[in-house]
């Protein structure tokens, strides 16, 4: 029978990043976040709205 400790792969404690790797956010990163925020920030007067009708 397998010890459960021997089936987790042995990594370093640390991970580093490659120095060519980039750390921070990407072009992508940003358009999908003012994606998400759009579609909030558009649909929350509807939500707001329909609260007030039906309760």
């Amino acid at each position: 029978m397998n010890n459960q400790n021997d089936m987790v792969p042995h990594y370093g404690a640390t991970q580093s990043f490659d120095d060519n790797e980039q750390q921070g956010f990407s072009t992508g990163d940003i358009l999908w976040a003012a994606g998400v925020w759009s579609v909030i920030l558009t649909l929350s007067p509807v939500i707001v709205f329909y609260m007030l009708m039906v309760a």
